[in-house]
């Protein structure tokens, strides 16, 4: 699928039809996937020289440039704990922007890319995959095989913190009020579900529902469907990820603007997702705004314009 030459991977986010562009690549024969939104690039292992860096973290390779940006280079194998590989020849980086941050995955091949259906895509057995602290986001039955959807996010904040967000950041917004209006959150990474929910709380929104993919949400909201007294006093506004399980943010953004029960909800996209494109396509569904991680100060302000 690679050769010497770098291969752009176009953004994709299929909002009709229920399916996920997974890139799926090896770490020591195991095989894990990747939204290709995520992926800017792939290219071979060997193609630049990577320079350690003094003192960094252990699952850091070191850094290298490519081009005119210089970028981190995580061996995925270390971090998973698995071996190393047995051939850097073959071996592949990918390279992510997430955050707005590009950064370099050291693999050991990539395989190819697959559109898989929602409905094949499962949340991850706590006991088998970690619970809160393991780094699968989802697991997708395909070909007869089972693809770990790793949660890149978590990796990255694992190595470098100041990556993520914290409670500590909404100090900034000064004296907040306390507001119990119920506000669905949509959020598969369960390390980002933490940082959420904290943010939220130290914000003064106290009455935050926690859900990890898009059905999980629908099914929620569908519970209040003709129920007595107005839809605000169960749910007043909806903060969603793109990239989740089962269903995807902008498929529960699109039903819920298609339904005439639920379409007067404010949602916020709030994701490593979010491009130039990706707003744009959010706000041509009906958005009222999308936001990239980690800006939790302008989602609280969001929220402030919509609820408060």
């Amino acid at each position: 699928m690679v050769g010497s030459s770098n291969k752009r991977i176009p953004e994709m986010v299929d909002t009709n039809e229920q399916t996920l562009q997974l890139m799926e690549f090896v770490v020591s024969g195991g095989h894990f996937g990747i939204n290709v939104a995520k992926v800017s690039e792939i290219m071979k292992y060997s193609q630049y020289p990577i320079t350690p860096m003094p003192n960094s973290n252990p699952f850091v390779e070191g850094i290298f440039r490519p081009r005119t940006e210089t970028m981190t280079v995580i061996n995925l194998a270390a971090y998973m704990g698995l071996p190393p590989s047995e051939d850097e020849e073959r071996d592949i980086l990918i390279i992510t922007k997430l955050n707005n941050v590009e950064t370099a995955f050291h693999v050991h091949g990539v395989e190819t890319i697959d559109a898989i259906r929602m409905s094949d895509i499962e949340k991850p057995d706590t006991t088998i995959y970690g619970g809160e602290e393991g780094m699968a986001t989802g697991i997708a039955k395909h070909n007869d095989k089972l693809i770990t959807i790793v949660d890149f996010e978590k990796i990255l904040i694992d190595i470098s913190p100041n990556l993520g967000f914290s409670p500590s950041d909404v100090d900034s917004l000064g004296m907040r009020s306390r507001s119990t209006k119920p506000i669905l959150i949509v959020e598969d990474s369960p390390i980002l579900e933490r940082s959420i929910l904290g943010s939220m709380e130290k914000a003064g929104f106290v009455n935050a529902i926690m859900v990890s993919n898009g059905k999980e949400a629908w099914d929620y909201l569908e519970r209040f469907r003709g129920s007595e007294g107005p839809l605000e006093e169960h749910v007043c506004a909806v903060v969603t990820d793109i990239e989740m399980p089962l269903m995807d943010g902008y498929t529960l953004l699109r039903k819920i603007k298609e339904d005439k029960d639920f379409k007067r909800l404010p949602v916020v996209v709030f994701s490593s997702l979010v491009t130039e494109e990706y707003r744009e396509q959010g706000e041509r569904l009906g958005a009222v705004a999308c936001i990239s991680k980690p800006e939790i100060n302008k989602l609280i302000t969001i929220l402030d314009e919509h609820i408060l």
